[in-house]
C-alpha cells in the first residue's frame, strides 16, 4: 500500500481479508462450476452465486441422505443427464451407467 499513515497490523488484516476473498473464489470455481458471471451488476452476481450455492447443497444432502459415497460431481453429473427423466433418484444411483451410441449421438442410460 501507498499509505504510510495506515499502521501495519491493519495493513496486514487487510491483505488477510484480501486473501479470504481470493480463496472464496477459487472455491467458486473449482466446486460451483462459475467460470464467468452472465450479469455485471452485484444483484445479478449474487443471484448467480446463491443459486449455484443452494443447487451445491441440495446435491450434497442427497448425496449424503442416500450415503452414495461418490464425488459430488460426479453425483451433479447423473442428476443433471436425467433431469427430464422419470426414474426415483434411489435407482439412478443404484444402476450403473451405460452410454450407447445412436445414430452417431451418444446417450447415456442407466440399466
Amino acid at each position: 500500500t501507498n499509505n504510510m499513515e495506515m499502521p501495519a497490523t491493519q495493513v496486514a488484516l487487510l491483505y488477510k481479508y484480501r486473501w479470504r476473498v481470493e480463496l472464496f473464489f477459487k472455491w467458486i470455481k473449482q466446486h460451483l462450476k462459475i467460470k464467468s458471471f452472465w450479469g455485471t451488476t452485484e444483484t445479478a452476481v449474487r443471484i448467480q452465486i446463491y443459486s449455484a450455492i443452494t443447487a451445491y447443497c441440495m446435491v450434497a444432502i442427497v448425496e449424503h441422505d442416500l450415503k452414495l459415497h461418490r464425488s459430488t460431481y460426479e453425483v451433479l453429473r447423473i442428476l443433471s443427464a436425467s433431469l427430464l427423466d422419470k426414474t426415483p433418484i434411489k435407482e439412478l444411483f443404484t444402476k450403473e451407467p451405460e452410454y450407447v451410441a445412436d445414430d452417431g449421438q451418444l446417450t447415456l442410460n442407466f440399466i
